[in-house]
């Protein structure tokens, strides 16, 4: 008998030591493996619960992720995809998409891959986007303001108030931010237009298109250079004497 509880003491003692040793070195059971999962929402967050990004189906996609709450978004209700979060748990950019036929027996259908500046929006976007039987495919680069003189949110706020003021005050206002550079502007612009033609735009840092380089449907090739009333200066053409 003094031999047997001399055994399952040493059995005990050394389950201790085993249990003592898996909570120090903090050992966790090897990670679950699936082949396939179906889900409606999957949040990825960091060790202290901050959320980086959402992936997520039409009905469960969620607002606008901003320093750690969410603003509603229901521009957004008709859309699946994804959003990538920064480090203050504000969006950073995402892909959304979505596709039907409508009624009308029309394509209502549209894909947007962004990447947005800090608190601001987006900077770079590929689009594809089908409407009422238009079709518009490009590659977009823009400016935005530099967030800490005035944010995406501080920006919605100035435009609920200026579209209580009357038409020629409201454009004075706007002409001012974007003087200040604290409007978005395109910069840069490749695609496709509504009559098939495929186009190069550059505009200045007002977000006037000062160059246009444009082949049409039929094959015809251009650039136009244009003023800063948006009115075209010179052509340069097949046809352009040299």
């Amino acid at each position: 008998m003094s031999r047997t509880r001399s055994f399952f003491a040493g059995m005990t003692a050394c389950a201790t030591l085993i249990a003592a040793v898996t909570l120090l070195t903090g050992a966790k059971a090897p990670p679950s493996k699936f082949e396939e999962i179906d889900v409606g929402r999957i949040n990825i967050r960091e060790p202290d619960g901050q959320l980086r990004m959402v992936i997520s189906n039409r009905e469960r996609f969620p607002g606008t992720p901003w320093k750690g709450a969410e603003q509603p978004r229901p521009d957004r209700r008709t859309m699946a995809g994804m959003l990538f979060v920064n480090d203050e748990g504000t969006e950073n950019g995402g892909l959304i998409q979505k596709g039907s036929i409508g009624a009308d027996g029309k394509v209502n259908a549209g894909l947007s891959l962004t990447f947005d500046r800090f608190r601001t929006d987006q900077v770079l976007q590929l689009l594809h986007a089908e409407q009422d039987g238009r079709v518009r495919t490009e590659f977009a680069i823009n400016d935005e303001a530099d967030p800490l003189k005035l944010d995406l949110t501080q920006r919605k706020e100035l435009m609920r108030e200026f579209s209580t003021l009357p038409t020629e005050e409201r454009r004075a206002e706007m002409t001012k931010l974007r003087a200040e550079g604290l409007l978005p502007q395109n910069r840069v612009r490749i695609g496709t237009t509504a009559d098939r033609a495929s186009a190069l735009q550059l505009s200045d840092a007002l977000g006037r298109p000062r160059l246009l380089l444009l082949v049409t449907a039929d094959g015809k090739p251009s650039i136009q250079m244009l003023n800063d009333k948006g009115q075209v200066a010179r052509t340069i053409s097949l046809d352009t004497a040299l």
